[in-house]
């Protein structure tokens, strides 16, 4: 079929804003596709993937702000002689430095190389409400700063600081490189292999495995009664990472099965070494983070429990495990995930999740 826009120009079609074309035919589903698309991005309907337009909504069944999170408790036992231990002082801060830049990192590659590539408008209206709950998450950090008087130039500068906080965000920045030349598009292999690279790097690595270290160190801390409001705030950020996980691993199984040439040996080959790689940065800032061993974690369950997510992750994009870690050593993560509850884990306040009883977290 012809498209609304020109034929011509291949930018028009992904980015949405070129010349209409007036005597163009309709277009059917069989017209949209994830990447290379020629149908007009900017036509919703027809749905071609409803699983993309079902966890729009489920992001929007789950909404809530940092803002309504109370944090009297937190305050008090921050500012308290004796509340918290000196290595759980120290967990808690490294931990929101990584997480304080990491959200907006996130962000940015979302807005600024997976918008514009992925061809498909139902994939694009969810990929907006994964942007502002980015900024949502981004927001939290600056709520937990400014709550406990904590020094936002040390919080918000970690990822420069701590080396293997800079190493996690060097290594994952690195596959944005080619996307952010305002010159790249996709349409060739090697470039839709950067594209699919970049989804991987970001979606199952940075979202997929590097924030569940950081969930498991401050919901222990929560578990112990002990800065009930954050860990309430990283419970929900919790629910949100796993529909932005799910999403990733769907939009990159159905980018395999539409461009099964370029799930090559050789890239699964890559690929594996990558999840490899992101789990040894992963023990490393587990180490760092708790290098005397606290609240039931030390640097060798992270490594363990990291390996354990690592071979999750391979699996659900059809790779073999890498590791062989069969068991989690934090089982009690599972029950963060249970959407259904009536009540929060932290029993802090009421809310609802209309969505998710299908979520895969682990």
């Amino acid at each position: 079929m012809t498209s609304l826009f020109e034929a011509n120009s291949g930018a028009a079609r992904t980015t949405g804003l070129g010349e209409i074309q007036r005597d163009a035919a309709r277009i059917g589903v069989g017209d949209k596709a994830m990447i290379n698309a020629r149908a007009d991005v900017n036509q919703l309907l027809p749905l071609k993937y409803r699983w993309a337009w079902d966890k729009y909504l489920a992001g929007c069944n789950n909404h809530w702000m940092p803002t309504e999170v109370a944090m009297q408790a937190d305050i008090a036992l921050w500012k308290s002689r004796d509340g918290l231990t000196e290595d759980e002082r120290l967990m808690l801060k490294r931990n929101l430095g990584f997480f304080a830049t990491a959200e907006s990192l996130v962000a940015n590659n979302i807005v600024l190389a997976v918008y514009r590539h992925l061809t498909n408008p139902e994939c694009r209206q969810y990929l907006l409400r994964q942007a502002f709950e980015e900024a949502v998450h981004t927001h939290t950090f600056q709520y937990v700063c400014e709550s406990l008087g904590l020094d936002e130039g040390e919080l918000f500068n970690m990822y420069r600081e701590v080396p293997s906080i800079t190493e996690k965000d060097a290594w994952a920045l690195k596959y944005t490189r080619n996307l952010e030349d305002p010159d790249f598009a996709t349409g060739t292999p090697e470039a839709d292999q950067a594209f699919l690279r970049d989804l991987v790097a970001f979606y199952v690595v940075f979202e997929g495995m590097w924030f569940y270290t950081g969930f498991a160190q401050i919901l222990s801390l929560g578990r112990r009664n002990k800065m009930v409001g954050i860990a309430e705030q990283y419970q929900y950020i919790l629910r949100d990472e796993s529909i932005h996980l799910n999403f990733g691993i769907d939009v990159i199984n159905q980018i395999k099965i539409e461009n099964p040439h370029l799930w090559s040996e050789d890239f699964q080959a890559e690929v594996r070494t990558m999840l490899a790689e992101a789990c040894a940065l992963e023990a490393a800032y587990g180490r760092e983070t708790v290098p005397r061993g606290i609240l039931g974690l030390n640097g060798e369950l992270c490594e363990r429990y990291m390996r354990f997510v690592t071979d999750r992750r391979a699996e659900q994009i059809g790779l073999a495990p890498i590791f062989g870690e069969a068991d989690n050593p934090f089982p009690w993560m599972s029950e963060m995930m249970d959407l259904k509850k009536e009540k929060n884990f932290f029993e802090t306040r009421v809310i609802e999740y209309q969505t998710g009883g299908g979520l895969d977290w682990d």
